[in-house]
């Protein structure tokens, strides 16, 4: 093995060993990194900006020293002098390779940039929102009556719209005066009543008759992504969606990662704290400008999340939910200034609601889907899966709900596989294999065409074909056990045992050639053992976890699955259930929910009497504990055998009948016929 330093991209995973005084721009070249840059590595067009991280890495296996970069050279001073750079970043074409390093692209700095597949899912909602507008008119000033406007004002409210006990902050009491005279002593409140029946509190107000409408942002805080929807508080439209890569990633890809680097490194929370916390002031600020509207209109947020998240977010060291018993430091719901998350990019008194955590692992995010599914009010027996980095998990009806958190990993997002990539233009994101011949087509994102249709070329030759995306590799192992180029076991045959030479050998095992890029420059897509095995512990995590809620309710089937998160809108039913990342149903019966998480945090942000109901349902919702349940870990290695090893599965059967081949010769050390270990 090269003694050279190892180099590790992020968000992609790409990783790779370079001698010292390697350009990181280079680095990401060779490696195939998304990095731009268009001066030719001269300094000037900044598009290459990166951000090195510095610590320890369990995860990747390395620690990074503060001198594992090369120092500020005088290109990146000059240019930080006349145009700026961020703290903490660097210029990929000056700073060099001087040790292990962990270098994160961020999104503006990628060519090809991140599709976010968490769209607004179409929801009628009853709109009373916890602020609203209103026309207020005020006495003016008597000698003979001294009191202050503001407590003239408080009553001309409580007098017109029955809203007794106004409070304000100090910055809005000092512009009070001026809006009251300008308005001829009319003013337009916009005044928050949350769900607990505390005193209202002012936001904002202007002078006379305001007709710009107030907004507010649902926001869905994942390991990996971060998803937002700018909502009109009046009628509940989605004025518009959006999303970015959650930084955090450069501090490990799960959540385990990022408590071993709080533990590891100290002050590593706060790191991480501040990471989210630019992201979502960035992230605020977009949305509000692609919407062409005054982030001031926007005064209220809600924010769902998974614990670890929850904690960051708040700047809470998420230590205590690295061990048992997993203690959360609070588990109710938060009402709060949107200045206490350093959310400066909208308006200054806005205010946040954090949905609540229901135990342990599972978090608001779990509440915000079952808030948006409703299991607790259902007859038929509901699994929901909300797959991400760590899947949330629902089972039940109107008498009982269980919940898990199961720790799938970064794999369906397309991070630990070969040629795997996050979802952006170019990514391979659909495929087909026939059964007979199997040859692969598939789309990209960014193209209605597939690789076999006339015009592909010409529809993808700005994108390329970059690698594969996570709805990519999970259709594309479904397709291989279908076309009986993998067996049960997980195994790819070789192609005298398949029948295709696409089936090359890779060391000890076999790989699947789906697309051959080289002769053009491009890359050579394939799907390897060790993208199998990846997609097998993500799935058998995902499968156990909805196994052991059987078990504890003492059902060996469901009435309907339901398909929630990118995962859902994004993957057929079928491919999930050849997999195996499903118990076996009618596919009549499996839906897609897309963005559920999404969709309660909306619906929270829209409706205050459905904060009170999550609030009181979350008391009812029973958490399984997946990390401390002895029969997680049988179902898991039950469960990595494709779709599983004991289970039967007869409804997939009469849509899908999986050839019945073994390519495990007993002499390889592939996926087949070894036992696996839980992913931590």
């Amino acid at each position: 093995m090269s003694n050279d330093p190892l180099v590790i991209f992020t968000p992609s995973g790409k990783r790779g060993r370079f001698p010292l005084g390697t350009p990181i721009l280079t680095a990401a070249r060779q490696l195939g990194v998304d990095l731009d840059s268009v001066c030719g590595g001269r300094g000037i067009c900044s598009k290459c900006q990166i951000t090195p991280s510095f610590g320890e890495f369990p995860k990747h296996g390395v620690t990074v020293s503060d001198t594992a970069v090369s120092p500020i050279n005088a290109v990146e001073e000059r240019y930080d002098r006349i145009r700026g750079l961020k703290p903490g970043r660097r210029l990929g074409c000056q700073a060099t390779v001087q040790g292990d390093l962990v270098i994160d692209v961020p999104p503006e700095s990628q060519v090809h940039k991140q599709v976010v597949r968490k769209a607004a899912t179409a929801r009628a909602i009853v709109m009373d929102p916890a602020t609203h507008l209103y026309l207020v008119e005020v006495a003016e000033p008597d000698m003979h009556e001294p009191t202050g406007d503001f407590e003239r004002l408080r009553a001309a409210l409580a007098e017109q719209w029955g809203i007794d006990g106004l409070t304000a902050d100090l910055p809005l009491l000092a512009r009070l005066q001026p809006a009251l005279r300008k308005g001829n002593w009319q003013v337009t409140l916009a005044v928050h009543r949350d769900h607990t029946g505390g005193a209202p509190r002012l936001i904002d107000l202007w002078p006379g008759f305001y007709e710009g409408g107030l907004y507010g942002l649902a926001i869905d805080l994942g390991s990996t992504t971060i998803a937002a929807h700018l909502c009109d508080l009046t009628t509940g439209e989605v004025r518009t969606s959006s999303g970015i890569m959650n930084p955090q990633i450069r501090f490990g890809e799960d959540l385990m990662s990022r408590v071993s680097y709080a533990m590891m490194n100290p002050g590593g929370d706060a790191e991480m704290t501040a990471a989210v916390r630019t992201a979502l002031n960035d992230l605020a600020a977009a949305i509000a400008d692609e919407a062409n509207l005054d982030p001031r209109a926007i005064v209220e947020l809600t924010l769902v999340c998974n614990p670890v998240m929850h904690h960051l977010a708040l700047g809470i060291d998420p230590v205590e939910l690295g061990q048992a018993p997993f203690a959360l430091a609070t588990s109710g719901s938060l009402s709060l200034a949107a200045a206490d998350l350093d959310l400066s990019a909208i308006n200054a008194q806005a205010r946040a609601y954090i949905l609540p955590c229901i135990a342990g692992h599972v978090g608001a995010d779990a509440a915000a889907v079952a808030l948006s599914e409703e299991p607790y009010k259902s007859d038929d027996l509901m699994l929901v899966v909300d797959v991400g980095t760590n899947a949330e998990i629902l089972l039940g009806n109107k008498d009982r709900v269980l919940a898990c958190s199961s720790p799938t990993g970064p794999a369906f997002e397309g991070a630990q596989i070969s040629s795997g990539q996050r979802a952006a233009p170019g990514a391979i994101e659909r495929v087909e294999i026939d059964p007979v011949s199997k040859e692969p087509r598939f789309k990209v994102i960014g193209s209605d065409l597939w690789s076999d249709e006339p015009g592909f070329d010409l529809h993808t030759a700005t994108t390329g074909i970059t690698g594969i995306c996570g709805s990519g590799i999970i259709e594309a192992v479904a397709e291989m056990r279908m076309a009986g180029l993998v067996d049960a076991s997980g195994l790819i045959g070789s192609a005298e045992q398949t029948g295709t030479p696409r089936c090359r050998p890779e060391g000890r095992t076999h790989a699947y050639l789906i697309h051959d890029g080289s002769s053009d420059g491009g890359p050579v897509i394939t799907v390897t053992q060790g993208d199998i095995r990846a997609i097998q512990l993500a799935k058998s995590a995902l499968y156990a976890g909805a196994r052991l809620l059987m078990d504890e309710l003492g059902v060996d089937t469901v009435d309907r699955i339901v398909l929630a998160g990118a995962f859902g809108a994004h993957i057929s039913p079928k491919h999930a259930m050849v997999l195996g990342m499903i118990p076996d149903a009618p596919l009549n019966r499996v839906t897609s929910a897309g963005n559920a998480a999404g969709t309660g945090a909306r619906i929270a942000l829209c409706n205050v009497a459905a904060r009170a109901e999550i609030e009181q349902v979350v008391r009812r919702i029973h958490k399984v504990e997946t990390a401390i349940e002895p029969r997680f870990q049988e179902h898991f290695v039950a469960a990595n055998a494709l779709p599983h090893a004991t289970d039967p599965f007869p409804e997939l059967s009469k849509i899908a009948p999986l050839p019945q081949v073994s390519f495990n010769t007993g002499g390889g050390d592939g996926a087949g016929g070894r036992r696996r270990r839980r992913p931590r």
